[in-house]
């Protein structure tokens, strides 16, 4: 990450592509690099913060705890996502916590550079809102199925949102899950999520590869 210029990194995320090279270059002078060890917090819910975090290289978990400190996974963040918008923009406490998952380099933008490039670039704008427009759909998709699936929809629903064409007509979820991750995401017991997941394997619906990938059939959106 260091052997990068601050206006090379930049040339990297999507969010500033659309940015004139004045513009660029204006950003670049403002922004911070930093490196969070794996397991390391982010941005703190409840808590503020001063900045916007685009991630370089890495993988963070956005997750809600409730007051008995029961936890649900909102989303997984990956090299070009970015987090602390929201309270850069309502200057409200974050909604939910993000935490590293391995090491991860972020882009750090102060909230004063912030407000000096947005009312002038309104392409930043609508990238930022656009952001905030799916993470609010998909946080309405996630109560929907807490509130009014049963247990298999959810895990069936949850998994259909990670699963991508692999290019060989297979819809594949690259990343091994375990079930405690995929219990917290649906909001059930690992010990009910597990024999969820025994069944779906056992009808079909569900091939666990020797590299804890996962062969998703399409028939399991008729559980959702």
């Amino acid at each position: 990450m260091s052997m990068l210029s601050n206006l090379e990194l930049l040339r990297r995320v999507p969010l500033f592509a659309a940015l004139t090279p004045a513009q660029s270059a204006s950003i670049a002078d403002a922004i911070v690099k930093k490196r969070f060890k794996r397991a390391e917090v982010v941005v703190e819910q409840g808590k503020k913060s001063d900045a916007l975090y685009i991630i370089l290289t890495g993988r963070a978990r956005v997750m809600s705890t409730d007051s008995r400190g029961r936890e649900v996974i909102l989303a997984t963040l990956h090299p070009g996502d970015y987090v602390g918008e929201m309270s850069m923009i309502d200057d409200e406490p974050h909604s939910a916590t993000v935490r590293t998952e391995i090491q991860t380099d972020v882009l750090m933008l102060g909230r004063d550079a912030f407000a000096r490039c947005l009312p002038e670039n309104s392409s930043m704008s609508y990238n930022i809102m656009r952001g905030l427009v799916s993470r609010l759909r998909h946080a309405d998709r996630k109560i929907e199925s807490l509130a009014l699936m049963d247990v298999y929809g959810r895990v069936a629903r949850s998994l259909l949102e990670f699963a991508v064409d692999d290019g060989e007509g297979n819809l594949k979820v690259r990343d091994k899950i375990s079930r405690q991750d995929l219990a917290k995401m649906v909001g059930a017991s690992r010990e009910m999520v597990s024999r969820v997941m025994k069944d779906l394997e056992e009808r079909g619906f569900v091939q666990t590869q020797v590299d804890g990938s996962m062969i998703v059939k399409e028939r399991l959106s008729s559980l959702t």
